[in-house]
């Protein structure tokens, strides 16, 4: 059974949640990803700013 993802430092951006976490590999991985309902939106990133960038340009269709 695979272990589940631990999030921390999580900060929003309008409808986007940035996060941190370890991947399976105990690698550092930052996530970006968009709360509002039926939007899709998620991507993960090697890099904080990188996923910060992402989540402050998120058009987010539905909204």
């Amino acid at each position: 059974m695979a272990r589940p993802i631990r999030l921390r430092n999580v900060i929003r951006i309008g409808p986007v949640q940035v996060a941190t976490y370890y991947d399976a590999r105990g690698r550092e991985k930052h996530t970006a990803a968009c709360t509002a309902p039926r939007c899709g939106f998620s991507a993960d990133y090697d890099s904080r700013p990188a996923a910060e960038i992402a989540a402050g340009t998120h058009h987010c269709p539905v909204v």
